[in-house]
């Protein structure tokens, strides 16, 4: 299989510091890879190889991947990242060679409202309908869904940007993007579900599901987010904001694994069916009536439990921020998990926006 290659050359005199933050901050990510030296970079990302050097006055990023749709997300992760690190610089990055001059995003898809139903009192699952899904029928659940302004006529959705990135139209004009897990996919028949967690007006992609009707258009980005390492015991953990998530973990389990998951909902009211084939026993924790994020239910089950002796194992979180921050350092800390053994991710934080939200979830789960 052909390699494709794109490369930038930024200007820049401080090449060398830029990719050992680069390289530090690229490593801080769960399942990535990165190491620098004498002017050096070289991280290994789950889309393909990126290498940097230092030259005179320049700084050069290389992506190599197998495919076009890769290229181009590890191009957005390098220039994210860089621009994010080099902020007072302005980096002015420019890419050259394979995927460049397209006037699409390649993970890109217009989707229209085929129908919906409500799963519980607070999830709506909306079926979606579009065209060349097979690359959306992956380990990777994670999309954007693009919601246009109200009142636009004519949809306008984000091109390829010259550095990797997607350019938007102007405020007034651009949609509204919001992270959501992949429920269910039919490639063949080119159907998607995704599951809405209710919540009245509070933002803006419930209320459009609460007002949503048949052959409304959408834009969707992706997929993206790790993918779930194999391993004979498995702890699954999360609040109803990860339920698809774990639900699709689960049910994508092999019959030979084993482990336990909690997942906390408002009552009994909001269970969902899971069907899953492995050896999993699945405890709900109902919150009735604490509000979400308050109560200690989740962290507690997750800290009581005990942990195989032998064999491979890894634990998979998906909660509130705080609870994320707690678990996460009783993994690492008291529990002595390597990196490889554990994913743990902030859904939401109690008190931010959801944009704010939204930008440490990518950052965890990049």
């Amino acid at each position: 299989m052909a390699i494709l290659i794109s490369e930038a050359r930024i200007r820049t005199r401080a090449a060398e510091a830029h990719i050992a933050a680069l390289c530090a901050d690229i490593a801080k990510f769960d399942l990535f890879t990165a190491t620098c030296d004498a002017g050096t970079g070289r991280a290994e990302l789950p889309w393909g190889l990126a290498t940097m050097r230092a030259e005179a006055e320049a700084l050069l990023m290389r992506a190599e991947a197998r495919d076009e749709e890769a290229l181009s997300t590890l191009k957005f992760v390098l220039a994210e990242r860089l621009t994010e690190l080099a902020a007072d610089e302005k980096p002015d990055i420019v890419w050259t060679g394979d995927g460049c001059g397209g006037t699409v995003l390649p993970s890109f898809r217009e989707m229209r409202v085929k129908g919906w139903a409500d799963v519980t009192p607070h999830v709506r699952r909306i079926t979606f309908f579009g065209e060349d899904l097979g690359r959306y029928d992956s380990p990777s659940l994670h999309i954007r869904l693009l919601i246009p302004p109200a009142g636009l006529d004519v949809p306008e959705w984000p091109v390829p940007g010259r550095d990797g990135r997607p350019a938007w139209p102007p405020e007034g004009r651009r949609p509204s993007s919001r992270t959501y897990t992949v429920r269910r996919v039919d490639a063949a028949a080119g159907e998607l579900d995704v599951d809405f967690v209710m919540h009245g007006d509070e933002g803006v992609a419930s209320a459009w599901a609460a007002r949503v009707q048949a052959g409304q258009v959408v834009g969707m980005l992706g997929p993206g987010g790790s993918r779930l390492p194999s391993a004979d015991w498995h702890l699954f953990a999360g609040d109803e904001t990860a339920l698809p998530a774990m639900a699709r973990l689960l049910e994508g389990l092999p019959e030979t694994a084993r482990g336990v998951a909690f997942i906390e909902v408002e009552d009994g009211d909001d269970e969902q069916p899971i069907a899953c084939r492995a050896a999993i026993n699945i405890v709900w924790l109902h919150r009735n009536g604490v509000a979400p994020g308050r109560s200690p239910a989740l962290e507690q089950h997750i800290k009581a439990v005990e942990w195989p002796k032998q064999g491979t194992y890894f634990g998979w979180l998906g909660a509130e921020a705080a609870t994320v921050k707690a678990i996460r350092r009783h993994w690492r800390q008291d529990l002595g998990l390597e990196r490889g053994q554990h994913l743990a991710v902030a859904y939401w934080r109690l008190g931010k926006s959801e944009a704010e939200a939204r930008a440490e979830r990518a950052a965890d789960e990049t």
